[in-house]
């Protein structure tokens, strides 16, 4: 199933056809002479999964490589021991490939550059460039400064201080960085910073911090080092390592630009260019690996893995395809500029993808007996059903069709509201209605049944034997058509109904509690994010399903086979919604 997910997904580039900032950018670099070739990166940190964030990064990375005819890596920029793990590799790996990419033999580590790194700080301290200082991290921000904004709303960066430990010769910084680096000195005691300027207007570049003393053992060096580079120190020079040519990131990451250059100015290597792009801002949605993670924590989700969460793997196991994912990023286009996309229109690309791939079959979700009066007893007919209209290729199946169906409880009423056009009894002597059974024959209410407690238990109804597969004569033409599955022969499934996991359409802004308190975006989560049908009733095809097989349930959605072993605790296959089609009843209802 994979590989055809990838191949519906594999072509277009960052933003269609047309033109784009990026796609500008590069062709003035190459016209000038500054690169020959093009070479991009998909850089992650290893300390969550992936979400729907990174398919537009890593999209824009892989696209631009192939646009120009050049390369792209993965690199893991694993410097922050405390928080990556080998699983996340994985992970990270699986969801990269399922989307369609291709790293090749171009699988990095920033951790494989730890020696590298350290010489580069070796050199830019011989320059003068940088210097250990025994400040503690709250002295160090302290003697940073703030922003601050002044009655007119203007932005003021009041001037840092110099560390007292600032002029400290070269000599004495490289015999206190290589005793950092022998474990001499406890966590925290020191660091590494470059030396800058305490009075730029922009924060980063008051002397950051390119070292930290950490003793955590490192998911793939163990234990063999204590100090760590800082991201903004290794980033850029991993980039010079690997020959990037352009480095794209998110555009939070434009005010570190000029640190980006600094570094790689300093350290006199390969001048890899940073372009910056808008990242990708979903309604309903939350865009942070940090916030994704205490999700998981604090167990408002099943795993990273969940169908509501927008990570990689739950939206695999929601049923979205490689395809649909690529559309959308690539329909979004490329900007400077952030701006709140609509989650609607990554559902339109959805349904667009999978009507065209996906076989139907039907099922029943609320199940309500059907009996046919006047159908011969212990007779069994299969009926003749389109695997997927949009498909000649798809073909047909047999459905098996008794005297006994399953119904959706909601195609029945007892006091129909104006304009309902399924089955309710007659009135008043007149007759019940008539619907069309899908692939099968036109039925007519004659009555229904109660049990013990009231309840409506069956819906009675007789067929005529001449309108079977389609045909009716002409005064026998009915509006309503409805699904159904043979109560003799049908298999039973568990359905998982998902909604949106928050209510509110832009999550992370919160409004205070009831009782004044501060609240935060856990108070946006929707209660009823989640409904779980143990048994429905599915027709003989759905057996045969394979985890992460899709399908579409006639008249109900979309949905996938859950792709997680072992199905329900009954035994039975479980299937996972992955989104609804256009209900014209619900709009006629004022439910949708």
């Amino acid at each position: 199933m994979a590989a055809a997910d990838n191949a519906a997904g594999a072509g277009g580039t960052a933003g269609g056809e047309g033109s784009d900032f990026i796609t500008e950018f590069i062709k003035e670099d190459l016209a000038a002479g500054r690169f020959d070739h093009v070479h991009t990166r998909f850089p992650p940190e290893p300390n969550g999964w992936l979400h729907i964030g990174h398919c537009k990064a890593f999209y824009i990375d892989f696209s631009m490589a192939e646009k120009f005819g050049g390369k792209c890596n993965l690199r893991f920029d694993d410097t922050n021991p405390e928080k990556e793990d080998s699983s996340y590799v994985e992970a990270i790996k699986r969801d990269v490939a399922w989307m369609g990419y291709d790293w090749e033999d171009r699988e990095y580590y920033a951790s494989d550059y730890y020696e590298y790194l350290y010489e580069l700080a070796v050199k830019i301290i011989k320059k003068g460039r940088a210097y250990v200082d025994d400040l503690s991290e709250e002295e160090i921000s302290e003697y940073r400064g703030t922003a601050v904004e002044d009655k007119n709303n203007i932005t003021l960066t009041p001037p840092g201080r110099n560390s007292p430990y600032r002029d400290r010769p070269a000599a004495e910084n490289l015999d206190l960085f290589a005793r950092m680096r022998a474990g001499e000195f406890a966590d925290g005691e020191k660091t590494l910073r470059a030396k800058i300027d305490m009075t730029h207007p922009n924060l980063l570049m008051r002397d950051p911090v390119m070292y930290r003393i950490r003793r955590e053992s490192h998911y793939r060096t163990g234990n063999a080092w204590c100090i760590y580079p800082m991201y903004d120190f290794q980033h850029p020079l991993s980039d010079a390592k690997e020959g990037i040519t352009h480095s794209l990131c998110s555009l939070e990451y434009e005010i570190h630009r000029p640190l980006y250059e600094w570094f790689i100015k300093e350290a006199e290597v390969f001048p890899s260019r940073q372009i910056e792009f808008a990242r990708l801002n979903l309604t309903h949605t939350v865009m942070s690996k940090r916030w994704l993670l205490r999700l998981v924590q604090e167990k408002h989700v099943e795993g990273w893995d969940d169908p509501r969460m927008p990570t990689i793997a739950g939206l695999r196991r929601r049923g979205y395809t490689p395809g649909a994912i690529r559309n959308f990023v690539s329909q979004i286009g490329i900007s400077k500029t952030d701006s709140m996309v609509d989650i609607a229109f990554l559902e339109y690309c959805l349904r667009e993808d999978l009507n065209r791939r996906c076989l139907r079959a039907m099922a029943v979700l609320r199940p309500l007996k059907l009996i046919i009066e006047n159908w011969p007893s212990g007779r069994v007919e299969e009926l003749e059903a389109v695997n997927n209209p949009e498909d000649e290729k798809a073909g047909t199946r047999k459905i098996p069709f008794s005297g006994e169906l399953w119904i959706e409880r909601d195609d029945f009423e007892e006091n129909p509201p104006p304009k309902y056009f399924r089955l309710y009894p007659g009135k008043g002597g007149e007759g019940g209605s008539s619907v069309r059974l899908r692939y099968g024959y036109i039925v007519t209410c004659t009555g229904f049944d109660r049990d013990g407690e009231g309840n409506i238990a069956a819906v009675r109804c007789t067929y005529d034997p001449s309108t079977r597969g389609g045909n009716a004569p002409d005064n026998r033409k009915v509006k309503g058509t409805i699904h159904w599955v043979s109560a003799s022969s049908a298999v039973p499934i568990e359905v998982r109904i998902y909604d949106y996991l928050f209510s509110a359409e832009r999550p992370m802004e919160v409004s205070p509690r009831p009782n004044g308190s501060a609240g935060d975006f856990t108070c946006n989560l929707n209660p009823h994010s989640l409904e779980v049908i143990p048994l429905a009733w599915g027709e003989p095809s759905l057996a045969d399903t394979q985890p992460g097989d899709r399908r579409q349930f006639e008249r109900l959605g979309y949905f996938a086979r859950d792709a997680l072993p072992g199905g329900s605790e009954g035994g039975r296959p479980v299937f996972n919604k992955t989104i609804g089609l256009r209900d014209t009843w619900a709009k006629i209802k004022g439910t949708s």
